[in-house]
C-alpha cells in the first residue's frame, strides 16, 4: 500500500510517539521509514541511524543498529523465552528470509516458534552471525505485524565463548550440546568400577516414575550409564551454575544428547535427568539420541514400532521430572510425528533447519532451471567435503542426472531422499563458493531470485512446515 509516500508493508505500521514507524520497500530493498504521526511537521527519530528524507521524513536501512533499536521501541520484534510453552519448534533460517513464511504457519497454529535457531558450524559455513540471524527475525516480524511472540535459540553450542556470545545479544534459549563429553563404545563390561555414591544412590532400587512404569538398574548397566555421561552431566552442570544459575542471563536451558553415536535409552535418560535434578540445574527439555536414524532433510529411518515403544518411556520420564522431550533434525519426520504428538500429550519441542534451505531450492528449481543445474552439479562436487558435518547415507548413484531431466522434471528432485540429502547437507559451500575474482558464484544470483520469489517461498513454507505442525496434532 502506497503510505506517506512509500510502498508501506501495511502490516508494519505502528505508531512511537508523535511518529510513524513502519517498513517499506524501496530501491529493490525493505527500509525502514519514520514519518510524521497526525498533526506534526516533521517525524521524531527515536534513535534509528538514517537519512532525512521528504516531507520530514526520515529513511533507515536494516542494520544492526536499527535492529536494537527496533526491539527497543517494539518489544514484540525482541525474543522472549517459550520453552516453558508446552508446543515449541524451531525453525532455522539458514538464509535469513524465511521468517515470513514461517509467521504464516504460526500465526493460525498454537504453538510457540523460535524463529532464530542456529548453531555455530551454521553460521560458519553460511558466513552469517548471531547479530545478522536475530536481526532478520526482528525485522520480518516488524513487517508481518506479528506480535504473538518467538524464541531465540543459541543451538548446539559447545564452549563458554559461544553460550556467552549468544546470551549477550540477548538469545532466549541456549541449546548445550555435550556431545564432546559423551563417550561412545561403553559397554558394561569395559565400563570404569562405580563409584559408591552412584551405587548407593541406584543399585537395588526401583523408580516408580508414575504412568504405570518402574525403572531399576542393574550394577552393570548403571556403571555403563555413568561411564558414557559423567563427563556430559559435569560439563551441563558448569555451564548452568556459570551462566544460568543466578539470573544474569533470561534464558532457557536445553540439554541435548543427541549428536552422538550412543542411542540413549530409557535408563540413561532417567540416569541424567536425575543427576541434573539432584545438582540444581534448571532444565526445560532433554534431546535423547532416539533409536533409528534421525538424518538430515529425511523420514526417519528405522523401527517404527520400537521407536513408539520407546518415546512412550521416554515421555513419561520428561513428565515425571517436570520438562520436555526435545526432538532434533525433526525436519520431515513425518512418520513418527504423530507417535511424537500422542506419547508427549502434546507437550513438546521439535527443531528444523534444513528443511527451510530445501524449499528456497526447490522455488530455485522451478523458477530458474539452468541456475538450479549450476548449483546441483557443483553439490555433487562437493558432497565428499559437505559429508564430514553431517551423518547421511546418500547414494549419489540413485539422483538422476540433472542433464537429462527436463525444466518440469526438475522440482521432483526434492521428492528424492538422496537428492535431498545432496542438497541438503551442501548449502554452506553453495553459498560460500567463489569466482576467481572474488566474487560469489552463486549467493548473489540466489537471493536475488528468492527476493524475486518471495512470495512462492512463504507459500512453501506455509505448506511444508504447516505439514509437520498437523502430523503432530496441533
Amino acid at each position: 500500500m502506497q503510505y506517506a509516500g512509500f510502498d508501506a508493508y501495511e502490516k508494519s505500521i505502528q505508531q512511537a510517539g508523535t511518529s510513524i514507524v513502519f517498513m517499506a520497500y524501496e530501491g529493490e530493498q525493505d527500509i525502514i521509514v519514520v514519518a510524521p504521526g497526525k498533526g506534526a511537521e516533521y517525524a521524531a527519530n527515536p534513535g534509528f541511524t538514517g537519512t532525512e528524507q521528504r516531507e520530514g521524513t526520515i529513511t533507515a536501512p536494516l542494520n544492526h543498529n536499527n535492529a536494537e533499536i527496533l526491539r527497543k521501541l517494539f518489544p514484540f520484534t525482541a525474543p522472549v523465552r517459550g520453552l516453558r510453552k508446552n508446543r515449541t519448534f524451531g525453525v532455522g533460517d539458514r538464509l535469513g528470509i524465511a521468517t515470513p513464511g514461517h509467521i504464516r504457519v504460526f500465526e493460525k497454529n498454537d504453538v510457540f516458534p523460535i524463529f532464530a535457531q542456529q548453531s555455530i558450524r551454521e553460521l560458519n559455513l553460511t558466513g552469517r552471525t548471531y547479530e545478522d540471524v536475530l536481526d532478520a527475525v526482528s525485522f520480518a516480524v516488524f513487517r508481518e505485524g506479528f506480535t504473538k511472540g518467538f524464541g531465540a535459540d543459541g543451538d548446539h553450542l559447545k564452549t563458554i565463548k559461544d553460550v556467552e556470545y549468544a546470551l549477550s545479544l540477548g538469545f532466549t534459549m541456549i541449546t548445550l550440546d555435550c556431545s564432546d563429553h559423551i563417550k561412545n563404545n561403553v559397554t558394561e563390561e569395559n565400563a570404569l568400577p562405580l563409584s559408591p555414591t552412584y551405587r548407593d544412590a541406584y543399585v537395588g532400587k526401583a523408580f516408580d516414575i508414575g504412568e504405570g512404569i518402574t525403572l531399576s538398574f542393574t550394577e552393570g548397566e548403571l556403571r555403563q550409564c555413568a561411564a558414557i555421561y559423567g563427563e556430559a552431566l559435569e560439563f551441563a552442570v558448569d555451564m548452568y551454575r556459570r551462566f544460568l544459575a543466578d539470573g544474569t542471563y533470561n534464558a532457557d536451558f536445553e540439554i541435548s544428547i543427541d549428536e552422538t553415536a550412543s542411542i540413549t535409552t530409557p535408563l540413561q535418560h532417567f540416569f541424567v535427568a536425575r543427576e541434573l535434578t539432584k545438582a540444581g540445574v534448571s532444565f526445560a527439555t532433554i534431546a535423547p539420541r532416539f533409536c533409528g536414524e534421525f538424518q538430515k532433510g529425511i523420514d526417519y529411518i528405522g523401527d517404527i514400532a520400537q521407536f513408539e515403544q520407546e518415546i512412550h518411556v521416554h515421555a513419561i520420564i520428561a513428565r515425571h521430572f517436570g520438562y520436555k522431550l526435545s526432538i532434533h533434525s525433526g525436519s520431515d519426520k513425518f512418520s513418527v510425528f504423530p507417535a511424537i504428538g500422542v506419547e508427549t500429550q502434546g507437550v513438546f519441542h521439535i527443531k528444523t533447519a534444513g528443511t527451510n534451505w530445501l524449499e528456497a531450492m526447490r522455488v530455485v528449481a522451478q523458477a530458474d532451471p539452468a541456475l538450479y543445474r549450476e548449483v546441483h552439479r557443483y553439490a555433487l562436487v562437493a558432497f565428499d567435503e559437505a559429508s564430514k558435518y553431517y551423518h547421511v547415507t546418500t547414494d549419489l548413484s540413485k539422483i538422476p542426472n540433472v542433464d537429462s531431466l527436463s525444466p518440469e522434471e526438475l522440482p521432483a528432485l526434492f521428492e528424492n531422499n538422496d537428492s535431498r540429502q545432496l542438497i541438503h547437507i551442501t548449502y554452506g559451500l553453495i553459498l560460500g563458493k567463489r569466482n576467481p575474482d572474488g566474487s560469489y558464484t552463486f549467493r548473489d544470483r540466489l537471493y536475488t531470485l528468492w527476493r524475486t520469489h518471495y512470495e512462492e517461498y512463504s507459500k512453501a513454507l506455509e505448506k511444508h512446515i504447516g505439514k509437520h505442525v498437523a502430523l503432530l496434532g496441533v
